[in-house]
């Protein structure tokens, strides 16, 4: 199996293009500002609090998930109940950095494949990431959409059927590209998909909820910069 196999990349964004790591703790600054300081646990409980709100209220919006998420960490961490910094958490997807990789990367990718969004977040905050990547996508498919969260089957069900109907594309010929085992890489797998793991973590634990088996990966990348040369080389090798 070849990168140059596939005629579509779909990407998780947020772990993968976008440095949510580093954006949510910028985010719990009012937190940290109060005695919070280990970035370690407070990444581990966000994991298992939005994948637990997620499970809970699939049709919720993203903010309000983070919002929840927002309000669950102040209680496990015994900080005071504070709505509008719940408030102001949920809205902060906006400022989540891009990956330093992350633009070149995808200008690279795409003069080659499409370019395809599968993502849990709200149309209006992957908006706001987008310009931070500065790069456009064929198609931009999220949980707003989709009305579930990843891992839910029915996120990949909704990648797949929709590659088919917009742009003919099986698949068989599109490789879905995550940071998350946990929401993407599983699922993909189980749906029948190629899949290639950027591991930015490289066996931390962080943001992303871990899993007890990992799934067997097509391809693996320190980042997106590295999936972009190895396409790179195999076409100068042809």
């Amino acid at each position: 199996m070849q990168l140059r196999d596939f005629r579509a990349l779909s990407f998780d964004c947020y772990g993968t293009l976008i440095d949510w790591e580093t954006g949510i703790w910028d985010a719990l600054s009012p937190l940290r500002r109060a005695g919070l300081s280990d970035r370690s646990n407070a990444l581990a409980a966000f994991a298992r609090h939005e994948s637990a709100v997620q499970e809970a209220e699939p049709k919720a919006s993203y903010p309000d998930v983070l919002a929840r998420v927002h309000q669950r960490l102040s209680d496990e961490f015994d900080f005071p109940p504070d709505p509008e910094l719940d408030v102001g958490f949920g809205g902060s997807v906006k400022d989540w950095p891009a990956f330093p990789d992350s633009e070149a990367a995808l200008q690279y990718l795409g003069q080659h494949f499409r370019l395809i969004i599968l993502s849990n977040v709200s149309r209006a905050a992957f908006a706001s990431s987008e310009r931070r990547l500065g790069a456009s996508f064929d198609a931009v498919y999220t949980a707003e959409d989709i009305k579930s969260y990843k891992p839910d089957p029915r996120n990949f069900r909704y990648l797949i059927e929709h590659c088919e109907q917009d742009f003919g594309i099986g698949k068989e010929e599109l490789l879905h590209v995550a940071q998350s085992l946990y929401h993407d890489h599983v699922p993909a797998r189980a749906a029948g998909l190629a899949t290639a793991w950027i591991d930015r973590q490289q066996g931390q634990q962080g943001a992303t909820k871990p899993v007890t088996d990992r799934p067997d990966v097509s391809f693996v990348f320190p980042d997106l910069a590295a999936l972009a040369a190895a396409h790179r080389a195999e076409r100068d090798s042809a």
